[in-house]
């Protein structure tokens, strides 16, 4: 056995000689980046070492290198923007309909004439008597009723009685909406009294050491029920985590919590449920539930009300799940005139059309190059990353946290490919002018920033010198490679749904981005690299992070939950990998607009 030190969290685990060192980051409960699953391509997973025989060892691959004595690893630290995704709230206005609710019950004493047992003197005094026993409530009733003087408030869910507390607790009645992100999961603390959002928190999910995308982690989860169950135990505690936080900061016992509802793409939502996703990967793409699903808080370990009911919304397809319904009803999608597209681009890219009766849906594999996965130095919109870039006679960019460069996120890699497209820096098709004949026409200060590496060409984004790491920051021809496959595959999405439809580009009223991503991209470079149909600018609007907004509908109203399943059941959903007319709209795609 080897024992692994973590700093600066100052956590130490042991583990058996052999083991990597992600394998040991897990043991602890650390999470190490990783965008590939730990196969050790891409990069992201450095960490330093320092042990007995090396004195300073330096930095190697976290899922790569094998302990076999004892290690301090030191982990560079990275503060994640959660605001850029918790600050997005554009909820529509709803009627108020939760389905808990809250009774102030003064009940009548027993006495030698008045000998009414106390659960039926409870469910007596109830508006509705139709409650069915509950033995874990009843088992403390006797008590609760005397220590209050037979004052209690009674918490229902329609005929369900999920607590009686002493005294009069109506003014106190909470709810969580949950958005579990390939990336980011976010908390929203919610008041079922008016409605209001009293509080959000969010982390980075920590599935991520498992891997960037789902596909990793399904993979990682077809291993056995162990690390299925690891994938489960990452989000719950990830989410304890924010609700404690939530509770601590608003005063309030997380017991007073009484619902949730959660989306998630289709993967997240078998995770969090700790169902087994395996057959989600390979076609046909099945899924072991589309329905919602509805279980108590305490069957899956998560701290609220023990009895409170858990509402995963309904999925869609293999790769359509609950935050593509959530979209839906936030933006009233089936209720707009006209057509309507709605992209939802992150890890995963999600398309809706909507118009003339009709809901369409797809998915393409698109999102983790604009998450900065599968890019030399891509990485999460945190503190550190360039998310916007502008080029003239040289290049400028603008630094989340307004620090020095770490690295470049999805937005500025977005700016970037626009940029260098209409400077010159590539053609159409992608490639960069590496050539003499190819760059001789660009500006100097341009010129100097390409060049021929053995990897292949490469543009210099950000010199050394000005860098956080002391390393250039690079485009590479492969990284505008995979930007070139991911907006391809969202473009041939889009005309595919389009061709469905039976519509031209310029019949769409409305172009909707859900998301961060959505909301922090240029517009203008979105459309310049060809990844939005060529619409006047107008057309185009972000609205915020509309999957949180319609879990946080669907837990204030009963009503807009109902419609929920309505608008998952109504989705026509296509199956992209099937069609013939895919590929051939892809390859179109590929090329850049000049």
């Amino acid at each position: 056995m080897a024992k692994v030190t973590f700093l600066p969290a100052n956590k130490s685990v042991e583990v058996p000689n052999g083991s990597t060192i992600s394998q040991a980051a897990v043991a602890a409960g650390i999470a190490i980046e990783s965008t590939c699953g730990g196969r050790g391509t891409c990069g992201k997973c450095k960490v330093q070492i320092l042990s007995d025989a090396e004195r300073s060892a330096g930095w190697v691959l976290a899922c790569q290198y094998r302990v076999h004595e004892d290690l301090t690893v030191t982990l560079s630290e990275s503060k994640d923007a959660y605001k850029r995704k918790t600050r997005l709230e554009q909820l529509n206005s709803i009627v108020l309909s939760p389905c808990i609710h809250k009774y102030l019950l003064q009940l009548s004493k027993p006495s030698v004439k008045d000998q009414i047992p106390d659960w039926e003197r409870l469910v007596e005094a109830l508006p509705d008597p139709n409650v069915c026993f509950n033995m874990q409530i009843a088992r403390n009733l006797p008590k609760i009723l005397r220590q209050s003087d037979f004052q209690v408030t009674a918490v229902l869910d329609g005929h369900t009685i999920l607590a009686v507390e002493p005294g009069d607790t109506r003014s106190r009645c909470f709810g969580a909406a949950i958005d579990i992100g390939t990336t980011t999961m976010v908390v929203y603390l919610l008041d079922l009294n008016n409605g209001q959002v009293i509080d959000i928190g969010a982390v980075t999910n920590p599935q991520r050491v498992f891997g960037a995308d789902v596909i990793s982690r399904i993979s990682y989860a077809a291993q056995g029920a162990e690390p299925l169950r690891q994938l489960q135990d990452r989000v719950i505690d990830g989410l304890n985590g924010i609700i404690a936080h939530l509770c601590q900061a608003q005063a309030i016992d997380s017991k007073e919590i009484y619902h949730a509802v959660v989306v998630g793409n289709t993967t997240m939502s078998h995770l969090f449920l700790g169902i087994d996703p395996t057959y989600l990967a390979p076609a046909p793409f099945i899924p072991v539930f589309r329905k919602a699903v509805e279980v108590e808080a305490r069957e899956l370990g998560l701290n609220i009300l023990d009895t409170a009911p858990v509402v995963v919304l309904p999925n869609i397809a293999g790769y359509v799940g609950a935050d593509t319904v959530g979209v839906m009803l936030s933006a009233k999608i089936d209720l707009l005139p006209g057509f309507t597209l709605a992209l939802d681009i992150g890890t995963n890219g999600e398309m809706i059309l909507a118009g003339q009766g009709r809901i369409l849906t797809c998915s393409t594999a698109a999102g983790p190059a604009f998450e900065g996965a599968e890019i030399k130095h891509g990485m999460r919109a945190a503190d550190g990353a360039i998310e916007g870039i502008n080029i003239t006679d040289d290049v400028q960019y603008v630094v989340i946290g307004d620090t020095k460069p770490h690295g470049i996120c999805g937005s500025g890699l977005i700016d970037a490919i626009a940029e260098i497209a209409a400077s010159g820096v590539i053609n159409a098709a992608g490639r960069l002018a590496i050539r003499a004949k190819d760059c001789e026409k660009l500006p100097p200060l341009l010129q100097k920033r390409l060049r021929q590496t053995e990897q292949g060409g490469e543009f210099v984004i950000a010199w050394a010198q000005e860098t956080e790491t002391g390393e250039d920051i690079v485009l590479t021809q492969k990284d505008i490679r995979e930007l070139q496959l991911a907006k391809g595959a969202i473009s041939a999405g889009v005309e595919i749904l389009m061709t469905e439809m039976g519509i031209q580009k310029e019949q769409l009223d409305r172009v909707l981005l859900a998301g961060a991503f959505g909301n922090y991209i240029k517009k203008e470079s979105a459309l310049r690299i060809g990844l939005l149909p060529p619409l006047p600018i107008e057309k185009i609007s972000a609205i915020g992070n509309a999957a949180g907004d319609g879990a946080k509908m669907a837990l204030l109203s009963t009503e807009e939950r109902e419609r929920a399943s309505v608008l998952a059941d109504r989705a026509e959903h296509l199956e992209l990998s099937a069609r013939m007319d895919f590929q051939e709209q892809f390859i179109k795609a590929l090329s850049f607009p000049r």
